[in-house]
């Protein structure tokens, strides 16, 4: 499967188009939706969500993760870029007005 894929935000029910090699973070922007942000490098956890579906790869070799994270399917958007249809449990999504 090829990009762009479709990131649906749980529990709004919200969807998007994510690009190749645009963050998940950067990808929802574009579509006007707000995630929770600061740091936008992987380091802060601002951002970290939960990963219900899919698969994503990241732009920088560790981020702020460990390992029993990256297992359980939380990931920062921020640094997460999509490599299928995702399916993702965010706190504090909103809408740009």
């Amino acid at each position: 499967m090829s990009a762009p894929f479709t990131v649906t935000l749980a529990p709004q029910d919200w969807s998007f188009e994510a690009g190749a090699e645009v963050s998940v973070l950067q990808a929802a922007e574009a579509a006007g939706i707000r995630l929770p942000s600061s740091c936008r490098n992987g380091t802060c956890r601002t951002c970290l969500c939960r990963m219900l579906e899919g698969s994503v790869h990241y732009r920088i070799d560790w981020p702020g993760l460990s390992a029993d994270e990256k297992r359980a399917g939380d990931i920062l958007p921020c640094v997460a870029v999509a490599d299928s249809d995702l399916r993702l449990a965010v706190g504090g999504a909103r809408r740009r007005s």
